[in-house]
């Protein structure tokens, strides 16, 4: 989030507390076959239901569908009734959480996929990464980007020439990560070089608009993701009079806008609840104190609690009310116009943003912002899959039900379609081919609450 600075005493307020926490339960070992048997299959490959079918997943993907199929001898049944529907797990392609814990909560709220962009500890990407991919630590599959700017005003790792610039590129793909993200104030010479030789090593470029080049010279660029809409307001539209610095732009200049990213398949990250969360506690104090006492307040990292009332939004004047009106209808247009979106969240970093809960919080926004339901999921499954698809070609395709697909699903009680709600009481969620029910990942919220919980 732009202007946001991050967390330096975090580390040290989790590891205080670590001694007290509890072992989050181990994932369920993947069965050789699965068979979800009298489900209604939501593919999001496109608009559709597929009633009473049965799913076959085999060693993490999804081997067939449809009427009839025969189930194979010795394979687990997981029976829909008839009224379950089966959806592709849900996909958080912007956030920051970098614990086990976030990984539980969000693998509870039905996400199976993360993009945690930027400020990662070493052994998350190092680390956790690998045991979520073995199995061995519950969680959705976790790409990383490195944040690069061009000065520490945000904490993140500095470059400020073009050789600097390719030595980030080298310790980046030496640790694992999947993007660069670029930051504000990135000079043009380095962001040149990280857009020009980054995807030739594995590297594609993501991230915030940079003063030096604006959004139209980075998308011209490459530039593969706009990490948040309203970094469109900071270098892309009309800047506002000093008078009214939280001024929205002109409707009128949104369709130059949608044309640049339309023209080029630029993906954007349509957050709309990272900005309309900033907006609600924007010079309101008692709002922060509410989203701590919030039910979901309890899996937010102790050291989240203490920060989020000390960062500056609750301080600030005036109103952001215009400018969130201003960018629901900007999502909108860009939806209309088939420029591909993606969900994010920035959670934690945000106070009010918790991780996992706040991506339903966005894609009921993109709702409110007049998406159809269908077109909303398809911001955190099929949109994302693509977005991967294209800046990391050959890998094991995601984000649709359907055969050869990794079998990363939700089983729903009812219809997302009538009522997205029902997708935050998953009935169960399915990692890479590992089930969790309803009691497992029930299990794994307690845990999370039970080690977070303050003494006394």
């Amino acid at each position: 989030m732009r202007g946001w600075t991050r967390r330096q005493a975090l580390a040290g307020g989790l590891a205080l507390l670590a001694a007290g926490r509890q072992a989050l339960a181990a994932p369920a070992p993947a069965s050789p076959v699965t068979a979800f048997v009298n489900v209604n299959v939501l593919p999001m490959d496109r608009q559709r239901v597929l009633r009473g079918q049965t799913v076959i997943v085999a060693d993490g993907l999804i081997r067939a569908i449809g009427r009839g199929i025969a189930v194979p001898s010795g394979a687990r049944r997981i029976d829909g009734g008839g009224t379950a529907f089966l959806l592709p797990g849900l996909a958080d392609m912007h956030n920051h959480s970098d614990s086990r814990q976030d990984l539980a909560v969000q693998l509870a709220c039905g996400i199976t996929t993360s993009l945690n962009m930027g400020e990662a500890r070493n052994s998350f990407v190092g680390r956790t990464r690998a045991a979520v991919a073995r199995g061995d630590v519950p969680g959705p599959r976790v790409f990383a980007a490195l944040a690069v700017d061009g000065s520490p005003q945000y904490g993140h790792l500095v470059v400020r020439t073009p050789d600097e610039a390719r030595a980030a590129l080298i310790v980046a793909r030496a640790n694992g990560y999947d993007f660069i993200k670029v930051y504000n104030n990135l000079s043009a010479e380095c962001f040149a070089v990280l857009a020009r030789e980054g995807p030739a090593m594995g590297l594609p470029i993501v991230g915030h608009g940079v003063t030096a080049v604006g959004l139209a010279g980075q998308i011209a660029a490459g530039q593969a993701m706009v990490a948040h809409l309203e970094e469109f307001f900071y270098t892309f539209f009309p800047q506002p009079p000093e008078s009214a610095p939280n001024a929205a732009p002109d409707e009128a200049a949104i369709p130059a806008a949608v044309a640049l990213a339309k023209q080029a398949g630029t993906f954007i990250v349509a957050d709309l609840v990272t900005y309309g969360t900033i907006a609600s506690q924007w010079g309101k104090p008692e709002q922060v104190q509410a989203f701590l006492a919030a039910p979901e307040a309890r899996y937010l990292a102790p050291a989240y609690r203490f920060s989020w009332p000390r960062e500056g939004y609750a301080r600030k004047a005036g109103s952001l009310d215009d400018r969130v009106r201003f960018l629901r209808v900007f999502a909108y247009a860009l939806e209309q116009a088939g420029v591909p979106l993606l969900s994010g969240t920035d959670s934690p970093d945000i106070p009010g943003l918790v991780p996992g809960f706040a991506l339903h919080g966005n894609l009921d926004r993109l709702v409110a912002a007049g998406f159809s339901r269908h077109a909303a999921l398809e911001t955190a499954t099929r949109r994302a899959g693509e977005f991967i698809a294209k800046t990391h070609p050959g890998g094991m395709p995601f984000g649709t039900v359907t055969p050869g697909s990794r079998a990363d699903l939700i089983l729903a009680s009812a219809n997302p379609l009538d009522d997205l709600a029902t997708l935050r009481r998953p009935a169960g969620v399915m990692a890479g081919g590992r089930w969790h029910d309803a009691p497992a990942l029930a299990a794994m919220l307690a845990d999370v609450a039970a080690g977070y919980a303050m003494p006394g």
